[in-house]
């Protein structure tokens, strides 16, 4: 049996063995199943790996995808530039786990945003400074997209969000939220930014999937934005991630 799962904490519900549990099945994929692994503490996972010498694929999530890094050193460059690890590989080796570490949110990402991309939207505003807007910002360097990045408390690195004016909202035609605003239950939040100045020039992604169109998304859309929520990135680093566990 090849085992894979899921550590963080707590794992209440989970994407990932949903959809695992149902790739197996449609694609009749045996000997192999998904777990969720709650660990209290970074610190168990190298104990949760050597009690299963069954477990050859780990997802990480919340609150574990930077303290995960002291027990992987080597890592794919975009894990080794982001500064986290949502995706690990687990090879025996004399009877030793040995850990490689990716970044498949940057991937998910990427790959569900470009075929939005308009030669226009050479400039962002990336809501939120969370663990979250890692990935993102390392995909907009990559693209060659600046940004600016929008916090609710004042740093040397953001501006706020009182700050977002018409001129601002003019120049930066990509908007990307970060932050779980507008995510279920507490689906009326939103980031508070003036959409009057959002226009059909403006492309809106929100990481949130869940309501399918959050009121950030609605709000660009009633203006003639284009809107992506963050289920296709779900999707697509899910994939990643069973590529890299089988290649």
């Amino acid at each position: 049996m090849k085992k894979y799962g899921l550590i963080g904490y707590p794992l209440s519900h989970s994407f990932s063995k949903k959809h695992f549990t149902e790739k197996f099945v449609q694609e009749h994929i045996d000997n192999c199943e998904y777990e969720l692994y709650p660990i209290e503490n970074i610190e168990l996972f190298p104990q949760l790996i050597s009690s299963d010498e069954e477990i050859c694929g780990i997802n990480v999530t919340i609150p574990y995808k930077v303290s995960v890094l002291a027990y992987v050193k080597d890592l794919d460059d975009a894990a080794a530039k982001i500064g986290a690890v949502n995706c690990i590989d687990i090879r025996r080796e004399n009877g030793k786990a040995v850990f490689k570490g990716y970044n498949t949110d940057a991937y998910g990402f990427e790959e569900s945003l470009k075929p939005f991309l308009k030669e226009h939207h050479t400039k962002a505003l990336i809501f939120g400074d969370g663990g979250a807007a890692k990935a993102i910002k390392y995909v907009l360097n990559k693209l060659g997209i600046s940004f600016v990045i929008v916090t609710r408390k004042p740093s040397d690195n953001s501006i706020l969000y009182e700050e977002v004016s018409e001129q601002i909202l003019k120049e930066h035609t990509l908007l990307v939220n970060t932050t779980p605003l507008g995510m279920s239950p507490n689906a009326d939040t939103y980031p508070e930014i003036p959409y009057e100045f959002v226009s059909e020039r403006h492309l809106a992604y929100d990481l949130v999937y869940n309501p399918e169109v959050t009121r950030f998304l609605a709000q660009c859309s009633s203006r003639g934005a284009a809107i992506k929520n963050g289920l296709e990135m779900l999707y697509l680093q899910a994939e990643r991630s069973w590529y890299i566990w089988n290649s």
